[in-house]
């Protein structure tokens, strides 16, 4: 059963990161009601959602009736001909998280969102010298790791089907199964030879959070990388947060670059995990009615915490850095974000597929629209594309993004551990002991 996503009394409503990321399936249709299967009644199914939703009533200067006479004028002998008519009739809003998917594509959103994939818990690539199907990692906890298949092991057949010139998503469809249904793989590795495994296939938790405590200058801090706002990771930011908090961190560096958002709720558990009070965020939609989402005195820790973003943190990632950074939670460090200041809400259509639909504009704590501009950080630092581009260089000497945060956090412990101004009794004045001044911050 698709489920609703709320924010205070909002049905089904999720952020579209900068890339085709993050939704949650609608429970219904509105009230006009689920459609007969045909190409003409998917067509005015999208119209009428787009009608009673879109958040600009204006439909970009668009004469909405018109188009509805125009498309239920033609007659479509194909769903394929209907999907070619619903793409034409989205483009004139020219609203690029306005658009239609594919039954494949909407699954694979559904995949991607719920943190979820039932299978064997591999990834895969694309070897460039023998150019065949290699395994790149298995994931914790998954069937493929408790088998002992290990990252570079040669994918040769999947039930008996040879992987030659198999692609990497028909490889993902075969592997991809019932939950307790048996799959045989046949791999080779270099000091075993070929080998054959039976597994079985599970729902796996896919991971969107890496942790880790990080020794800088004498200051321990805990690193916490979040990949996406998906369904599990508020419950995996929390874990990390209290694993780290036991192991006795000083402060924390949250690394959002690369983050394409997600799921709106998400976004704002997490910024509670950070904020005890405050404004999260507010939406308007196209009525001009406001909600807001405010912290609830739930937050998990009040170390200094230094936040990085880059032009690929986006939607979900900026809710929450725009949370922390207006209310003086955390130092954001690195390049304006992406710049996605919109809802949508995600529906599953009669046949199958679905439609994203902008519902709402949202705003940061102090009332900035940062749509197309994104949010500019406290400190600016930027990335040759080499090191951007390669999360493996995250974290080392070369990542200056991150050497600068972590100078910033360094500053904002010492000053949190200072002592605090006393009074001197004897010459009935006060004196404020000397505070460290910290690393000095280099500004790229």
């Amino acid at each position: 059963m698709p489920r609703f996503i709320g924010l205070m009394g909002l049905r089904h409503w999720v952020l579209l990161g900068s890339s085709v990321v993050a939704a949650v399936l609608a429970a219904a249709l509105p009230s006009y009601g689920r459609m007969q299967d045909s190409p003409k009644t998917l067509v005015d199914e999208v119209w009428q959602i787009v009608q009673q939703e879109y958040v600009d009533e204006s439909f970009n200067q668009v004469d909405w009736l018109a188009v509805r006479r125009q498309l239920l004028a033609q007659r479509y002998t194909s769903r394929e001909q209907a999907y070619a008519a619903i793409r034409g009739m989205l483009q004139q809003l020219n609203d690029p998280y306005t658009r239609f998917m594919t039954p494949e594509e909407l699954t694979a959103l559904r995949t991607q969102t719920s943190g979820e994939v039932l299978g064997i818990g591999i990834r895969l690539t694309v070897d460039e010298k023998t150019k065949q199907l290699t395994i790149l990692e298995p994931l914790e906890n998954s069937p493929a790791t408790q088998a002992g298949i290990k990252a570079g092991d040669r994918l040769l057949a999947i039930d008996g089907h040879s992987t030659r010139r198999m692609s990497i998503e028909e490889a993902s469809r075969r592997i991809r199964g019932r939950v307790g249904t048996p799959i045989e793989l046949q791999l080779f590795r270099p000091n075993r030879g070929t080998f054959r495994l039976t597994l079985t296939r599970a729902l796996i938790e896919l991971p969107a959070v890496r942790s880790l405590v990080k020794e800088e200058g004498g200051v321990r801090i805990g690193y916490i990388y979040l990949s996406e706002f998906t369904a599990h990771a508020a419950d995996q930011l929390r874990a990390a947060i209290r694993n780290l908090e036991a192991e006795k961190v000083e402060g924390f560096v949250l690394d959002l670059r690369g983050n394409p958002g997600g799921l709106l709720q998400a976004g704002i558990d997490i910024a509670r995990m950070w904020l005890n009070q405050g404004l999260i965020v507010r939406t308007v939609d196209r009525s001009g009615h406001s909600e807001q989402a405010r912290a609830n005195q739930s937050a998990l820790t009040n170390l200094p915490l230094v936040v990085l973003v880059d032009h690929r943190s986006a939607s979900s990632s900026e809710i929450l850095t725009g949370a922390l950074q207006d209310n003086g939670r955390a130092i954001v460090v690195g390049t304006p974000t992406y710049g996605k200041a919109l809802v949508q809400s995600i529906h599953q259509l009669s046949d199958g597929s679905g439609l994203s639909v902008t519902v709402a504009h949202y705003y940061t704590p102090n009332g900035t629209d940062i749509n197309r501009t994104g949010i500019t950080p406290n400190v600016m630092v930027t990335l040759p594309q080499a090191v951007s581009a390669n999360p493996r260089l995250w974290t080392t000497a070369a990542d200056r993004l991150y050497q600068a945060g972590v100078a910033q956090l360094r500053q904002a412990i010492y000053r949190s551990q200072a002592p605090k101004p006393v009074n001197t009794a004897q010459t009935g004045e006060q004196e404020q002991l000397r505070q460290p001044l910290g690393v000095p911050c280099p500004v790229q």
